[in-house]
């Protein structure tokens, strides 16, 4: 993946959130509000989630524990599987952390070596995309261990019309911002 592709998805991303949260109209406060606890959302999410994860479990090298990839595959798979009938819970949360956790490696990992120092314009304008990656893989990991935050989080912000509004702009022009930096590689 290349540096300027790595910038441009979390650009699109927080372009098409704060969108979502810019327009705000009541047919996506509900579904926002629904998505935690979303038996849909939860296969769609933790399915890609599992899936993904249980990829790179089969293709770990023999210096990561790939000697025993094959035991490792079947175990992850029955408590992915299990999740479904013991956990059920918050599993939509619980899927976009990981989405979010393997997708952000994939992403850092475009800006890996690259330590450049100076102004924003002279360089660290990668900064701004690696502060973006990095604060949303601490928010999964977070949300990963209290999934119902989410939901709390849900009911602050649509409390007051206003929230969302301020935080869909912020979120989309930083999006915005990042995908103007893109271009600049």
């Amino acid at each position: 993946m290349t540096l300027t592709l790595a910038t441009l998805i979390p650009g699109f991303l927080l372009i098409a959130l704060g969108a979502l949260l810019l327009v705000s109209n009541s047919a996506i406060v509900t579904g926002l509000k629904r998505l935690p606890r979303s038996r849909s959302a939860a296969y769609l999410f933790f399915g890609l989630g599992a899936a993904w994860f249980l990829f790179r479990i089969w293709h770990l090298s023999p210096a990561d524990f790939g000697d025993f990839r094959k035991q490792l595959f079947i175990f992850f798979a029955i408590v992915a599987v299990a999740s479904f009938v013991y956990v059920p819970d918050f599993l939509a949360v619980r899927g976009m952390c990981v989405l979010v956790i393997l997708g952000g490696i994939n992403l850092l990992d475009a800006g890996y070596m690259n330590w450049t120092y100076g102004e924003l314009w002279d360089g660290g304008r990668i900064y701004l995309y690696k502060v973006a990656v990095i604060l949303a893989v601490a928010a999964a990991i977070y949300l990963g261990a209290v999934p119902y935050r989410l939901r709390d989080f849900f009911d602050w912000l649509f409390r007051q019309p206003q929230r969302p509004r301020v935080l869909g702009g912020a979120l989309a022009a930083y999006g915005l911002a990042l995908c103007a930096v893109a271009l600049t590689y």
